[in-house]
């Protein structure tokens, strides 16, 4: 503690009395001197390692590495890269169109997966799309935003309030009344899509009746009206207020989509009843949903809840009701790999029924990499940076399988989070471990990744006779996926974050994903590429529109 304060108090006395500018700049921006051969023997001319921390060799990757010829290669194969899909705009129809949506991946979250993949240099399959942009996420009432407002930008083109999903913004927070009236419905892309016939679906690891996939079909003032129950208990009234399961079986958008992926199961079960896993039912309408859409459906119509069934699935099938959990699909490093599918094989099994059921008319799914908001909201960023992981093998197998000239592709996140990558750290350094180029004022090692506000507070500060300090993390197995990761301010959960997130882009008209713009605009570039929206390539006297 003495340490610290003498340091703060240093820090204050430069700030207050001023310091040289060659001071401030050699404090701000310090020089490392890396162990080295040769004529930089080890230790020659530096201080970048503290007592107690290891000294490290930092050679280049590649040899390669080490000579300016290798990244003027590299520069040049990027740059030809650049000009070939630069220079030959994609103005074909959009036939197929993917929305995924990786739940508060944020840029540092990209950033560290990167090195999780197998270092600083890999890419995860959507940073390879031609298109990147940046997408602004705040809500019509607040500067962070949540999974609700944003659902109803991305997907229906409207920024709403926080907490709504498909309405617009004359719907406050928990109004059943304003909810109940068709002038405040927002109207997804999948509804645009339904209308000129092409098939449709969700995937997502969430509940699908969470706020994100909630966008696609519902319109509700509050995203916890997830069941009825919910809605009784905010003092609503079910009949004029459904909740969201009750709309994904009930609505016109709901009962047309062919695919719907992910858990939820408690929302579609009465109170007094268990799924096969014994977990109880949560409705008090006595209805069991799950019943009702199969008594609305075909018998080419299939209710699946595991892993066998999903896969066993016959080549016939015209839709499908994949409940796998009771509520959120398990983390990837948890699942029994036997019981639960993957995102990528739920991804793969919905492209094929899209496809055939779409009658060349096409098709739009919408796909939620959902768990990693949560992970990031545990600040277990094991588990988030996983989540990432394994989103992007999902994206990964939808850009193989289709074609670039009539399917577009647009990867992005509704929010970002606080995590933060942070240090003076060497290539390979493991991103979840501590910074090994520097220790903290207060001679102890700090983590790289670390959070603004969270849980993670708790678990790695120590209170001792009414002083607080940090904990040696030398002494903590970062690695374990339960690790909660540092938080600079306590709180329960750790809050979303307000900066922009990233929009990548590939196939007809990805061009328009380009340049900074805000959230709502996703929808209406997709809608221009496929002719769904009022304004779209096929009025502008685009390639001439294949009937639907």
């Amino acid at each position: 503690m003495r340490l610290q304060l003498l340091f703060f108090l240093g820090l204050s006395a430069l700030v207050s009395e001023g310091e040289s500018s060659h001071d401030a700049e050699r404090r701000m921006h310090p020089v490392f001197s890396l162990l080295g051969t040769g004529s930089n023997p080890a230790g020659a001319g530096g201080g970048r390692f503290k007592r107690a921390m290891p000294q490290i060799v930092f050679d280049a990757l590649r040899t390669e590495e080490r000579y300016a010829e290798y990244w003027q290669g590299l520069a040049a194969q990027t740059l030809e890269q650049q000009l070939d899909s630069k220079l030959r705009l994609n103005t074909q129809l959009a036939r197929n169109v993917m929305l995924f949506i990786g739940d508060g991946m944020s840029i540092p979250t990209i950033t560290a997966g990167r090195v999780y993949l197998g270092g600083e240099e890999k890419q995860f399959a959507f940073e390879q799309f031609p298109y990147v942009g940046l997408s602004k996420t705040y809500c019509a009432n607040m500067q962070v935003a949540d999974s609700a407002c944003t659902a109803t930008a991305y997907l229906g083109g409207v920024k709403a309030n926080y907490g709504t999903i498909g309405v617009t913004a004359a719907v406050q927070f928990k109004d059943c009344q304003a909810q109940s009236l068709d002038a405040h419905h927002v109207s997804s892309i999948a509804a645009w899509a339904q209308k000129q016939g092409m098939a449709t679906g969700l995937v997502t690891t969430t509940s699908v009746t969470h706020a994100s996939p909630a966008g696609v079909y519902a319109h509700l003032a509050n995203r916890n009206w997830e069941n009825d129950a919910e809605v009784v208990a905010d003092n609503g009234d079910p009949d004029l207020c459904p909740d969201a399961a009750a709309q994904l079986i009930n609505s016109p958008v709901g009962q047309k989509l062919n695919v719907i992926m992910g858990g939820g199961r408690e929302n579609f079960l009465p109170k007094g009843t268990t799924d096969a896993s014994g977990a109880p039912g949560r409705r008090l309408d006595g209805r069991n949903l799950i019943e009702e859409w199969k008594s609305q459906h075909t018998n080419s119509a299939h209710y699946v809840e595991n892993r066998r069934q999903l896969l066993n699935l016959s080549n016939h099938t015209s839709r499908v009701l994949g409940l796998f959990a009771p509520y959120h699909m398990a983390y990837h490093l948890d699942a029994n790999p036997a019981e639960q599918p993957t995102l990528e094989e739920m991804v793969e099994s919905a492209m094929d029924i899209l496809e055939r059921q779409s009658a060349g008319r096409g098709y739009f799914l919408f796909v939620e990499g959902g768990r990693i908001d949560h992970g990031h909201h545990d600040t277990l960023a094991l588990r988030a940076i996983d989540e990432t992981a394994e989103f992007d093998k999902a994206v990964r197998f939808a850009r193989t399988h289709t074609s670039t000239d009539d399917t577009l592709i647009v990867v992005s996140s509704d929010h970002s989070h606080t995590m933060s990558l942070a240090g003076y750290s060497s290539r390979k350094n493991d991103i979840f471990g501590i910074n090994d180029g520097q220790l903290a004022a207060d001679d102890l090692p700090y983590a790289t990744l670390s959070y603004a506000n969270g849980p993670g507070y708790d678990s790695n500060y120590l209170r001792e006779g009414g002083a607080v300090r940090r904990k040696n993390l030398r002494a903590i197995n970062m690695k374990n996926k339960d690790f909660m990761f540092p938080s600079t301010v306590p709180l329960e959960s750790e809050t979303h974050g307000g900066d922009d997130v990233a929009v990548f882009a590939s196939g007809p008209y990805a061009q328009l994903f380009t340049g900074v713009f805000e959230q709502h605009f996703i929808p209406h570039a997709m809608g221009y590429a496929s002719c769904l929206s009022d304004r779209n390539m096929c009025v502008d006297g685009g390639v001439a529109r294949r009937p639907r």
